[in-house]
């Protein structure tokens, strides 16, 4: 076999691969023995057939397409390891020759990963908000926790902003009553938002047994996006109330014997959040110089297929689960269609060039993932996806995708390795050190960067070699 590679541009080639014909042999009597095991001949035990006389019946044509397409893929694996090419998804082969007897010759164009270099990174600068924890962040986490211990009481008077009923919802679409339109018994805080438009003023003035009709457009449901007419009545108003701010508060709410020491507390949490966040607006800055600093250009079938994974998960996944079609969610975002291709395309753009800048790191850095390090990583996705470690690692492994987080972890080193080497100030021109809290900012160094690779597109994760898939 011989095989010569053309560029056609940055990131696609065109292999050129001549077969003597001596090398289809395995192929050929692989092609004989499937057809002999297919097909019947009278006169001949099945699976005994002649080559001739299967020649004869179906075709020496149809014994060669049956070798080619078994011989094609071994062919084109061998060619793109012979030149060393890092290979994206499949190729598109085109048999330009086939002589019986004598050649086989054929090309195929693929994508290819560019050849990417990675300049001084030393030099990048970035700017992130400071951590600063003041006494009005401090009130506002107590009242936060006080108003989850808050009791309600039932009241005989009309219901009130900030009270709790209970209440029966009936909503109809065109006067008919939809299958599921119809909930009792539903505990709503007046003013909270957290129901339909419009329920608000329905129920305040009502008391026990008041019964109101609304207007509201529904938000999700066999009718999400319509216009409805909603009934509600009142079965129960309850006043709630606060606890008082003070030692047996923290008592009750916390582990302190203090209100004192529960501020304290609340000031300490709050501040390892503003880190946590500090360090995750860092990475995500020094990404971004990093991609400005490199030249990455971008497989236009890898972008396409980007692309459309992005809508179809969207489409399919995200806004299925919530009732509404890619048109309704556009209205509810106030935006248009070219806005969200744009958009759409812009972050698959900076998916791809992230995965393609990281990994190239991961190469020059040389680093490696462990076994404690894909553990951690493992057991982190496994959170974040609702599911046990064991089910998500069988998960992982039954799908083939343990390649794939070792990647994820492998990027987020080569991340860290950036930002170690990056200046990050904040907002009042003190330099930041992320390694402050080591347990904090690790957890929050690795989270950002494997939010990146997550978003990056799997298909740039492909092997060297792809098998082609060829319509001799």
């Amino acid at each position: 076999m011989k095989s010569a590679v053309e560029t056609l541009n940055p990131t696609r080639v065109r292999l050129s691969i001549e077969v003597p014909f001596e090398e289809l042999k395995d192929s050929l009597d692989a092609a004989y023995k499937k057809i002999n095991q297919q097909v019947t001949v009278k006169g001949f035990r099945k699976g005994k057939i002649p080559a001739r006389i299967i020649d004869q019946r179906f075709g020496r044509g149809a014994v060669l397409e049956e070798a080619v397409n078994d011989a094609l893929p071994k062919f084109y694996t061998d060619a793109v390891n012979e030149s060393e090419l890092n290979v994206l998804g499949q190729p598109e082969v085109d048999i330009t020759e086939l002589k019986d007897g004598e050649t086989l010759n054929f090309t195929a164009e693929v994508d290819i990963r560019p050849t990417i270099e990675i300049p001084d990174y030393s030099g990048i600068e970035v700017e992130v908000d400071a951590v600063e924890v003041g006494e009005e962040d401090i009130d506002k986490a107590v009242e936060e926790l006080r108003e989850r211990f808050a009791s309600t009481s039932p009241v005989e008077r009309a219901a009130e902003e900030g009270d709790v009923v209970t209440l029966d919802l009936e909503a109809k679409v065109d006067g008919e009553v939809l299958e599921d339109g119809v909930a009792s018994g539903v505990s709503y805080t007046i003013g909270s938002g957290e129901l339909l438009e419009g329920v608000d003023d329905a129920v305040t003035g009502l008391e026990a047994g008041g019964e109101a009709t609304f207007a509201s457009e529904l938000k999700g449901g066999s009718a999400a996006g319509k216009e409805s007419e909603v009934t509600v009545k009142v079965t129960q108003v309850a006043k709630r109330e606060l606890p008082e701010l003070d030692d047996d508060f923290a008592q009750l709410a916390s582990e302190f014997d203090t209100l004192e020491e529960l501020r304290a507390d609340s000031r300490k949490r709050l501040e390892n959040m503003k880190q946590y966040d500090q360090a995750t607006q860092a990475q995500e800055r020094v990404l971004e110089k990093l991609l400005e600093l490199v030249e990455v250009p971008v497989p236009e079938k890898l972008l396409e297929d980007e692309i459309n994974t992005r809508k179809h998960n969207l489409e399919h996944h995200q806004l299925g689960q919530m009732g509404l079609d890619l048109a309704r969610y556009l209205e509810i975002q106030g935006q248009t269609a070219e806005e969200f291709e744009a958009e759409t395309k812009e972050a698959a753009v900076k998916g791809i060039k992230t995965q393609f800048v990281l990994d190239e790191l991961v190469n020059k850095e040389k680093l490696n993932v462990n076994q404690e390090e894909l553990t951690e990583h493992l057991m982190r996705r496994a959170a974040s996806s609702n599911m046990s470690p064991d089910q998500f690692a069988q998960q992982v492994v039954e799908g083939g995708q343990v390649p794939l987080l070792v990647g994820e972890v492998a990027r987020g080193k080569a991340l860290a390795v950036v930002v170690e080497a990056a200046t990050v100030k904040d907002t009042n021109g003190e330099i930041v050190d992320l390694d402050d809290d080591e347990d904090e900012d690790e957890v929050s160094a690795e989270g950002s960067t494997e939010e990146a690779a997550e978003d990056a597109p799997a298909a740039a994760d492909a092997p060297e070699a792809t098998e082609a898939k060829p319509e001799a």
